[in-house]
Order: structure tokens, then C-alpha cells, then sequence
């Protein structure tokens, strides 16, 4: 199984030669087919059905907004939290597309493999780091890199709920968390795909 982010670095990944369920993000939609689509931005819910993506992917959103897509079959609820926490962003609505995206991974996954491409976390500019930047519903290619801490706590914890799943990330120059410094977690070059 694979979860796609859009992060930069899985530019060089032809997603279409890749075997298994693939599991995007928001606009991914654009350049690829996938068998799930996550879009927990309610501008990217509407592109994505406005341009047909329902018509062959499973779309996932928030709950709270599943009544504003009852004609559409194929919306789904993203899936609810394995765990509680205090903390702000251990609150539902404080999580985006790429971590309910691994976590929806994780609730689906038939095989004990998890694979995560394109889950950057850090630009190496100053700017966003972000295959679709600039780009309609998308924040502007000079604007400012987005601090990762909500994605790393968030996909952490969904590491740390499944620890019967080894997850991979697939990245060529990646800084491990601490907070996905799990025994169930490994990081492997692009070219291994």
C-alpha cells in the first residue's frame, strides 16, 4: 500500500508504474488516479469532484461535511481518531490531508506494509515545499515553508497506534523525527521503489 504527500520529492516517482493501493492527497488527482483520495480542505473536496475524481476514487473528507455531498456515492468520512489526546493538535479538525492519509492507510492495510512518498516535512528552501504550489487552491510558491510539527505529531501517533504495520518512508535525504523513531518505522531511498 502507498500514501502519496506532495512534497516535492515524489516528483521523481512514476506512480503509475507502482503496484497496490495508492492512497493521495488533495490535487494529486490532477496527474495521477488513485484508489483513495483525501481532501480535508473543503476547496479541494469541490475540485476534486468537480473534476470528475469521484468518478474513480474513493474521496474522503470530514465528517462535518459529508451532508454537503449526499448526491455524490463515493465521499466518504476520513476515519476517526485511534487515540485522545489534550493537545491542540491532537484535535480532529487540526489534522490535514497527509497525516488522515496515512492513518486511513493504516485502518485499510491487508498487508503489514505501509509505504510513504513524497512526506517531506521540511523544505530545503525557505519556501513551501509543494508539488502543486502556486497553483489553484494552493498557497502561493513564494510564501513562506510551513512548520511540520502538527504532520510529525500527528503521523507519529498513527506510527505509534499500529506498531503491527511497518511503515516506510521512501525519501533520499530524510531527517527522522523523534517522534516517528519507532521500531515499526524505516526509511528507504526513492530508487528502492
Amino acid at each position: 500500500m502507498y500514501v502519496f504527500g506532495n512534497g516535492e520529492s515524489r516528483t521523481s516517482v512514476d506512480i503509475d508504474k507502482l503496484d497496490g493501493i495508492k492512497i493521495g492527497c488533495n490535487a494529486i488527482y490532477r496527474d495521477y488516479e488513485v484508489d483513495h483520495l483525501v481532501c480535508v480542505d473543503r476547496r479541494m473536496v469541490n475540485e476534486a469532484i468537480d473534476n470528475g475524481a469521484n468518478n474513480y476514487a474513493l474521496v474522503y473528507t470530514r465528517e462535518d461535511w459529508l451532508g454537503n455531498y449526499n448526491q455524490f456515492k463515493r465521499i466518504r468520512a476520513v476515519p476517526k481518531l485511534p487515540y485522545a489526546g489534550s493537545e491542540r493538535w491532537d484535535e480532529p479538525f487540526q489534522w490535514g490531508s497527509g497525516p488522515y492519509a496515512v492513518l486511513l492507510a493504516a485502518k485499510l492495510c491487508k498487508d503489514p506494509t505501509v509505504r510513504l512518498i513524497g512526506f517531506d516535512l521540511y523544505s530545503p528552501t525557505d519556501t513551501i515545499n509543494n508539488v502543486y504550489k502556486g497553483t489553484s487552491n494552493y498557497d502561493n510558491a513564494n510564501k513562506r515553508a510551513i512548520d511540520p510539527r502538527y504532520w510529525i505529531h500527528q503521523i507519529g501517533m498513527v506510527i505509534k497506534c499500529f506498531p503491527k504495520i511497518n511503515f516506510v518512508v521512501h525519501h533520499d535525504d530524510f531527517e527522522l523525527p523523534q517522534a516517528w523513531n519507532q521500531s515499526n518505522l524505516t526509511v528507504d531511498k526513492i530508487s528502492s521503489l
